[in-house]
């Protein structure tokens, strides 16, 4: 059975918009982890919350809230109104960005739609979409609720969570776009699918990893490299994030700083084997389609790795985190549309 687009190029210019607001966000929700600024609004308010504080008193009623958590209580205690503030309107940028992309998705879906210039197959996976969006909000407000009581930061599982669905949302956004601006595919599948669907996958894993890198600060440990701290696997990898008590292996692998570091580390060799496989499919090759991902993937994953590395050396500052975080999200979209290329092509 074959498809072909009857969308108006409006349609995938708008989802490329989304696109672009979703990676957005990701920055923005990696800076508000990065700056400790998550647990500053201690409420989920989905309607009224996009108000900020309009008044001394409304700024002092916030802070009072803040100082109920036990990262005020333990960390900052005696915290300045203009120190709150700073990591306040952090988190309030955060989740105003993410009501935003909720209407900048919700408004011209339904207009497309009433308009009839969405396909039939296209439909259900845009409300597919409009449904993750809504369960990503309440994914977020989960994963800050964990820290608001006998924790210093959120769980670094719910974080992972947070952060992965984020990035499904951005690959399935992209994924749609490609086919309303190109149209679906003509065959179910080109060859190699599998393998690119497998890079795909790994590169998510990757990201995953790094979630639980920033959810327990493992970039600040063994910051040298190629070695950890002169060892292949620290002495201390199966020792809890902030504790000297040891882990089992299972527990340790998500709670241990040293651990979740090497496994990173590790993935990220992984990843370089892989594209390097993937770099040789693609040269064998004859489709011209695929051509340009020979340079593509290869160029953004070294990249990715000495951003990585940069990071890790410097003790992990703000901005080489969020230059890290910023490769991360182009070689996603990347894998992303050589999985769809290589799916179309015979």
């Amino acid at each position: 059975m074959s498809y072909r687009s009857h969308t108006p190029p409006m349609v995938a210019t708008w989802l490329f918009i989304v696109a672009l607001m979703i990676c957005a966000m990701i920055i923005v929700g990696g800076a508000t982890r990065l700056t400790d600024s998550g647990l500053s609004i201690t409420e989920w308010k989905p309607i009224t919350g996009a108000i900020p504080p309009l008044s001394s008193a409304d700024w002092e009623e916030a802070l009072q809230l803040y100082r109920s958590t036990t990262e005020y209580q333990e960390v900052n205690r005696g915290m300045s109104m203009e120190e709150f503030q700073f990591i306040f309107w952090w988190e309030w940028g955060h989740r105003q960005l993410g009501r935003l992309i909720g209407l900048a998705f919700a408004v011209p879906l339904l207009i497309f739609w009433l308009r009839g210039d969405l396909t039939a197959r296209l439909k259900p996976r845009l409300l597919g979409l409009l449904v993750l969006g809504g369960l990503q909000g309440a994914i977020g407000w989960w994963m800050v609720a964990s820290g608001l009581v006998d924790r210093l930061d959120v769980s670094q599982y719910r974080l992972a969570t947070h952060l992965g669905m984020a990035f499904v949302l951005l690959g399935a956004t992209v994924w749609c776009a490609l086919e309303a601006r190109y149209g679906a595919p003509l065959v179910r599948a080109g060859t190699h699918t599998r393998w690119f669907v497998f890079f795909w996958g790994l590169v998510f894993l990757q990201i995953l990893a790094g979630a639980f890198v920033a959810g327990i600060d493992a970039g600040l440990v063994h910051n040298t490299w190629p070695l950890m701290s002169g060892q292949l696997v620290p002495d201390d990898y199966l020792r809890g994030a902030f504790s000297d008590e040891n882990l089992p292996v299972y527990q340790a692998m998500f709670e241990s700083r040293a651990a979740v570091q090497m496994q990173h580390r590790w993935l990220a060799y992984l990843v370089i084997i892989a594209t390097g496989v993937t770099a040789w499919m693609i040269f064998r090759e004859p489709r011209v389609s695929l051509k340009p991902f020979l340079i593509i993937l290869p160029a953004l994953v070294l990249a990715q790795v000495a951003l990585g590395i940069a990071t890790l050396l410097a003790y992990a500052p703000l901005s080489l985190s969020l230059f890290h975080q910023g490769g991360a999200i182009l070689l996603f979209i990347a894998c992303g549309a050589a999985t769809w290329t290589a799916r179309r092509s015979i």
